[in-house]
């Protein structure tokens, strides 16, 4: 599971593949069987000299990995070779290994301590994205530009502005994240069929209470019904990460289309020595975008996989826990994938802003028709303005003049505004609303959430 993306050695590791590969899975497994131990031991379910021996064996790298594979090849089974080696390492306390569990209380709450590593990175790296946008928000608060609806020129606004809008949308990831984390966390053991019925009787049963201390010893929730069948806040976290895959996708697409020839507005970096094409020397590909915008959609079409898996009959079924661990694992490599190229080039993004500015000219005025309309409502009423102010536009559109020449000829318009208040009117750089304010304000949220990640 290595990234194979040609752009792979311009990016650092941010290390999720590694956690999702058999032997840190395994350790997780080996932790929650220890912090099992740990739990009935305090309540005197099994020895605590057991506990302590199951505890120190349960080290991956004293189990004999050659016993783990005959025993997979025999067995066909997920964890009972481990468990069975897990067992002979610990010597007399072997036989308290596993004690009540099935195989999805430890293989589904190791994975999540897999995942919560993962997660963990995922925030680093959103607060290494919104420093950059900081950076971005400020260095562009006035840096003036067309915005575009439609694919057309819209209304003058500032690059600092698309900073904010992409400052925001990760602001709430975060939110969301976070406030996921204790209803995604947590801790199951309840037996073969999520019922506690393998430790005790029903009404002595401790199986609530070593859930409670095997989550504690794990720093997790327990799941209030530990059944297997529950799988929906694991799909909600599938989801979670699609949806920042949407925003990352978003600003990959936004700044690959702005580095299109014929836009020229921003460039991502490109080292020395990159090559854009085999054959067409002059290409400066924006590969790193491109990138990002193929693991967001890859990762947006894994959401409905987890809604699917979501969908477990009875007390359990292996189909959908298999389905929901390849939602999950796939999804936070794309994500960690996107994420860390996402860091790169918003951390060194090129901006022309006399290109922007070029470019905010070519319809010789056309992107002021907004302001103009609405000074000339002032005196003639929004609608009648309208009208006039589109005659104006569509003629200068088709080639009939130009905007502004249009405009001091037309005698409903020069009635009520003279030709330099025509002339102030199709300045956009007066028309640019609290774009520099927002951008900046966006800046200060970006850099103190991104300081509260760190901490």
């Amino acid at each position: 599971m290595s990234d194979e993306r040609s752009t792979a050695a311009r990016v650092p590791d941010p290390g999720i593949r590694a956690l999702f590969r058999r032997d840190s899975r395994w350790q997780a497994w080996l932790d929650v069987e220890a912090a099992l131990a740990r739990a009935q031991a305090e309540l005197g379910i099994i020895p605590h000299s057991a506990a302590q021996a199951i505890a120190q064996a349960a080290r991956l790298e004293l189990l004999d990995r050659d016993r783990i594979a005959e025993a997979a090849r025999r067995t066909s089974h997920t964890i009972v070779p481990l468990v069975w080696e897990l067992s002979r390492v610990a010597g007399d306390a072997g036989g308290w290994v596993h004690w009540g569990a099935t195989t999805q209380n430890i293989t589904q709450t190791g994975d999540l301590i897999v995942l919560r590593h993962a997660h963990h990175i995922f925030l680093r790296l959103v607060g290494r994205s919104l420093q950059a946008m900081a950076g971005l928000a400020e260095r562009g608060a006035d840096m003036l530009m067309p915005g575009r609806t439609h694919g057309q020129h819209a209304l003058p606004l500032t690059f600092g502005y698309k900073a904010a809008v992409w400052i925001d949308e990760m602001l709430r990831h975060i939110e969301r994240l976070q406030q996921a984390e204790p209803r995604v966390f947590v801790a199951m053991f309840g037996g073969g069929a999520g019922t506690f019925a393998s430790v005790g009787a029903e009404r002595s049963n401790p199986g609530p209470e070593i859930q409670a201390r095997m989550a504690a010893h794990l720093d997790m929730r327990p799941m209030t019904v530990p059944a297997r069948t529950i799988l929906d806040h694991l799909a909600e976290y599938v989801a979670l990460l699609g949806l920042l895959g949407a925003t990352c996708g978003k600003i990959g697409r936004e700044i690959y289309t702005l580095m299109k020839t014929e836009f020229g507005e921003v460039e991502e970096p490109l080292p020395p020595g990159t090559v854009g094409s085999s054959t067409m020397p002059q290409k400066r590909n924006p590969q790193l975008c491109q990138d990002i915008i193929a693991a967001a959609a890859e990762l947006r079409s894994l959401v409905p996989l987890a809604m699917e898996a979501a969908q477990t009959e009875h007390e359990a079924d292996r189909t959908t826990t298999l389905m929901m661990h390849e939602a999950l694992s796939r999804a936070a490599i794309l994500t960690g994938d996107a994420l860390v190229r996402l860091v790169n080039v918003l951390s060194d993004l090129k901006l022309d802003p006399a290109r922007m500015r070029r470019n905010l000219d070519l319809s010789g005025g056309l992107i002021m028709a907004e302001a103009v309309m609405l000074k000339l409502a002032e005196a003639i009423g929004r609608q009648h303005a309208h009208d006039v102010v589109y005659e104006a536009a569509q003629d200068a559109a088709t080639g009939e003049g130009s905007f502004a020449g249009l405009l001091a000829a037309d005698a409903r318009v020069t009635a009520h505004l003279a030709p330099e208040r025509i002339a102030a009117l199709l300045d956009p750089t007066a028309y640019v609303g609290l774009c520099p304010e927002l951008a900046r304000q966006a800046a200060e949220r970006a850099r103190a959430a991104a300081e509260r990640l760190r901490a």
